[in-house]
């Protein structure tokens, strides 16, 4: 599993990296990697983070006593390049989870069924449907558009390595924006599952305070 860390979080208007800003007591990364964990004990876990916060991450994995095992290793100046540096110390086949460390409340069933798709179609991208509705703008005018034909997409994405090691190899384009773009510009077709609507990725300072009521909602995530 690839849990990518690597940004700076520049729009939480914070000093500290947002996967490094506490969260229910704890580092929000801590609750990202333990959510993995959970839902699949034995498999290893990746992080790519910025190179200059090696230190900051091992003194605050002390400080909460974090033991849960995982590999560090240096994140790129793109998500791109950070997957890619991660994908690098991974085997050749299996199936890989990549997933944005600012999403901690993935759930535990969602994970599985992202990892049993993948293995029966190859490759799994959760979705959930658009709620509000929208407009595309064009030329500075804008008109509606059918919601009904778009989907938010979100991680973990499942993929078998024999796929995205060498997808991976691709020249970074700005359109890749997630591990399907990579993939789809490699010639696979994406595979769509339903995600959750908790599983939000947290951007801004009001996500962090989203995050946190739903941490405490009176159910089982």
């Amino acid at each position: 599993m690839i849990i990518v860390a690597g940004g700076t979080g520049t729009r939480m208007g914070s000093d500290v990296p947002k996967q490094f800003l506490l969260l229910a007591g704890e580092p929000l990364l801590m609750h990202t990697i333990r959510a993995f964990q959970q839902a699949c004990p034995d498999a290893a876990i990746i992080v790519p983070l910025p190179a200059g916060e090696f230190a900051r991450w091992e003194e605050l994995r002390q400080g909460h006593g974090f033991g849960i095992p995982h590999q560090v290793v240096a994140g790129g100046p793109t998500r791109f390049q950070s997957v890619k540096n991660a994908l690098s110390v991974l085997p050749d086949v299996g199936i890989v989870a990549i997933h944005d460390g600012a999403r901690p409340l993935v759930s535990s069933g969602l994970i599985r069924r992202a990892f049993a798709a993948a293995e029966a179609d190859g490759n799994a991208v959760p979705a959930v449907t658009v709620m509000e509705s929208m407009r595309e703008t064009k030329e500075g005018r804008s008109h509606p558009v059918d919601r009904s034909g778009y989907r938010l997409i979100q991680t973990p994405q499942v993929f078998l390595l024999a796929d995205a090691k060498p997808a991976y190899l691709q020249e970074y384009r700005r359109e890749f924006t997630d591990d399907a773009t990579v993939m789809e510009s490699a010639g696979y077709e994406i595979r769509l599952i339903e995600g959750e609507t908790g599983n939000i990725k947290i951007t801004t300072p009001e996500d962090m305070v989203i995050a946190q009521a739903l941490m405490t909602r009176p159910f089982q995530r």
